[in-house]
């Protein structure tokens, strides 16, 4: 008993430093708010030692060479992108509602449509760049759905509000794990649209390089495509301007090959992204770890 009641109150503690940033600026305008929360992490990637350590760690090995200055920078801007990212995320029922946001391009909107209108099913893959819900807010703008698979928080505070900000964007939200796996297959067979984010490290998973290092990484959305014969369409929303907006590329389906031929084409297609704007990706994932 006293081990849970601890764990809850650490779970608190730990949730709380986000709840005031959230409450304390609340009757702003939604732009407003964003930046805030993207202000707010941006200090926490200068003055927190931890999370500069850990980010420092990731964006060496992809660049070498960096200045620290330089790299400090980068690390403070991924800060100010996260930090919109996430209060979007919690806020995505609204979020999805600002159709001037999103400027949709790309062929793979059209196979998107055309396997929809072939009663098939299709998958969506992205990464932890930009804003990937706003690829979720597009496909609804179209007149379409899709759920989405996602990592359980172990705070169950965050969870909740992650969580039901992600079923704003589309339904069904289906975690990792048999379970959400089983469900997904039948929402894929039934001619569903499923987005995956392929970018997380995968023990279980197969050395693919990814920004010129080796990364365990998921065959599952591959291996699917090619089991149910469905499109595997990677598609980005990068920030653009302000960061009040997004440019949202759906990029032609991948061709059917082999799943690691197919995976390795969606990891340097979404690392030709982060080269060009490496602040908008999310460092802190520990990628390449245990590969």
């Amino acid at each position: 008993m006293l081990s849970a009641s601890l764990k809850s109150v650490l779970q608190h503690a730990r949730y709380f430093p986000l709840w005031s940033a959230l409450t304390a600026v609340r009757w702003r305008s939604f732009d407003s708010r964003s930046g805030g929360l993207g202000t707010t992490f941006r200090a926490v990637m200068r003055w927190f030692p931890p999370a500069r350590s850990r980010f420092d760690r990731e964006a060496k090995r992809v660049f070498p060479d960096m200045k620290r200055s330089t790299r400090a920078k980068l690390g403070q801007d991924m800060g100010w992108h996260m930090g919109r990212t996430l209060f979007e995320i919690y806020h995505d029922a609204e979020f999805q509602t600002q159709h001037h946001k999103f400027r949709a391009s790309g062929p793979g909107l059209d196979a998107l449509k055309e396997a929809q209108r072939a009663g098939k099913g299709a998958i969506v893959v992205s990464g932890h760049f930009g804003q990937w819900e706003a690829v979720r807010a597009v496909i609804k703008m179209n007149g379409l759905e899709s759920g989405a698979v996602y990592r359980p928080h172990k705070n169950r505070h965050y969870e909740r509000r992650i969580r039901t900000g992600i079923e704003a964007g589309g339904k069904p939200i289906l975690a990792t794990g048999r379970v959400g796996t089983r469900a997904l297959v039948r929402h894929l067979r039934n001619g569903g649209i499923i987005s995956i984010l392929l970018d997380e490290k995968y023990s279980e998973g197969v050395r693919i390089p990814f920004l010129g290092h080796d990364a365990l990484t998921s065959l599952s959305a591959a291996q699917l495509a090619l089991k149910y014969d469905l499109p595997m369409i990677p598609a980005f929303g990068t920030r653009i301007g302000d960061g009040n907006t997004f440019r949202v590329e759906f990029e032609a389906p991948i061709p059917h090959t082999d799943s690691i031929e197919m995976t390795r084409a969606f990891n340097d297609s979404l690392s030709r992204r982060i080269m060009a704007d490496p602040e908008q990706w999310y460092w802190m994932l520990r990628r390449w770890d245990g590969a």
